[in-house]
């Protein structure tokens, strides 16, 4: 059996060329026990398809590789994915695309591998939110998604209505999946080190939604409405960023909610559902 280190040898003279670079939020796993606690939620198996999002020197990748996964890895940074397409080319298994996350057409990549797929990676904090919601949106053929992120993030995702962290991510994370953090990761286990701390949060794509709603779309239309001003009431609030009418919302509030002041962090995935089949009743769109 190949013996590890515990920590790899990140930010070393041999890693100068692909040192971490500032602009695309690099700060690269070194620590041996938390790659594999992350392999192990994300449950690789042999013969998986698995897309990684900025596999950055491949620690992760080298991993999943050997695990027998298909590994499709997009890496923003030219000279990184250089890097991997060289050195790991003993992998027959790992495809590496230089690009955006953001700007892939991940519709015709799901496509192309004409397969389910999982999706980890040790996402940059800066624009976590973007990619999770690019990828809870597009209905792709994914089963789950396992992910580093900010601690912080983590605690948005998983949150429960009524508390300061609950948001439109909260919702989105709550309609998609089932989700749960796994384990917390401490700023030595990243070179170089952030100031933050972070988690492992692990989310089961579910099958069908755990609510109704006649209009998906229009409901998160609604979702980040409610939280685009979070001082504001929901009426305020939805009002102001969906152009509907006030008093049509009030109605609504006190109807459903028996409150025409609340706040759009009360509602449950519920409740947002249900809002958003009343005013699209109301408003003659359903």
């Amino acid at each position: 059996m190949e013996k590890r280190p515990k920590v790899l040898p990140c930010g070393g003279k041999q890693m100068k060329k692909n040192a971490p670079k500032k602009r695309f939020g690099q700060n690269f796993l070194k620590d041996y026990a938390v790659l594999e606690g992350i392999v192990d939620a994300a449950d690789v198996q042999e013969g998986d398809h698995i897309l990684e999002i900025g596999p950055g020197q491949g620690a992760l990748t080298r991993l999943m590789c050997q695990r027998g996964a298909y590994v499709y890895a997009v890496e923003i940074d030219k000279d990184l994915a250089h890097m991997l397409q060289r050195d790991f080319a003993v992998y027959e298994r790992l495809t590496v695309i230089q690009g955006d996350i953001l700007k892939q057409d991940l519709t015709k990549f799901s496509e192309q591998i004409g397969e389910p797929f999982k999706v980890v990676a040790n996402l940059p904090y800066y624009i976590t939110t973007p990619i999770l919601m690019k990828l809870l949106e597009l209905s792709l053929p994914i089963t789950q998604i396992t992910v580093m992120v900010q601690k912080e993030v983590a605690g948005r995702m998983v949150a429960a209505p009524g508390t300061k962290e609950y948001g439109a991510l909260s919702v989105a994370v709550r309609y998609h999946t089932q989700s749960t953090v796994e384990m917390e990761v401490p700023p030595e286990a990243f070179y170089p080190r952030p100031k933050v701390k972070s988690c492992v949060v692990h989310m089961k794509v579910l099958k069908e939604p755990p609510v109704k709603v006649k209009d998906p779309a229009a409901m998160f239309l609604l979702v980040k409405a409610a939280f685009g001003q979070r001082r504001k009431t929901l009426v305020n609030a939805v009002s102001h960023g969906m152009g509907i009418d006030k008093e049509k919302i009030a109605m609504a509030a006190e109807e459903l909610f028996g409150d025409p002041s609340i706040r759009g962090e009360k509602l449950s995935l519920e409740d947002f559902a249900r809002l958003s089949d009343y005013i699209g009743k109301v408003s003659g769109k359903t």
